[in-house]
């Protein structure tokens, strides 16, 4: 267990093996790797990801089909195989949420670049979906 400190949560106490290591970093975000998932409010979909290498670097995620039910992107192989997910394997699909300050009605999911989580390997990647279906800003209410 190891203490790291952070902008929005202050210290807190990190087990090794609840680190998320993402190989290629996030997009935008190449140098960020580690990261340790919180839950946002008890009962709430809601978790921030929170770096361990930037103090300042967190973002809110939702399990997407909290909100989008239908959502069942295609994985692209080369995803598949860096995590070294079987069809059996355990993972978590995350999206990336945006809450306009002041404004939670219009809340985004960032369908188009789910993050894909090997929960055995606690390794992770950010997909780059090329499919219309999914876009960047889905609003998430009408």
């Amino acid at each position: 267990m190891s203490a790291v400190s952070t902008t929005r949560f202050g210290e807190i106490h990190v087990d090794d093996a609840d680190v998320v290591t993402f190989t290629d970093g996030l997009v935008g975000f190449a140098d960020a790797r580690r990261f340790v998932l919180i839950q946002h409010k008890e009962g709430s979909p809601f978790r921030w990801m929170q770096c361990l290498e930037v103090a300042d670097l967190a973002f809110l995620v939702v399990d997407p089909a909290v909100f989008v039910p239908d959502y069942a992107p295609e994985m692209p192989s080369g995803v598949a195989r860096q995590l070294n997910l079987q069809e059996e394997t355990p993972r978590l699909v995350y999206t990336t949420v945006t809450i306009p300050r002041g404004r939670p009605n219009d809340m985004t999911l960032n369908l188009a670049g789910p993050i894909v989580v090997n929960l055995i390997t606690q390794t992770a990647v950010q997909v780059v979906l090329e499919d219309d279906r999914y876009p960047i800003r889905q609003r998430v209410f009408p």
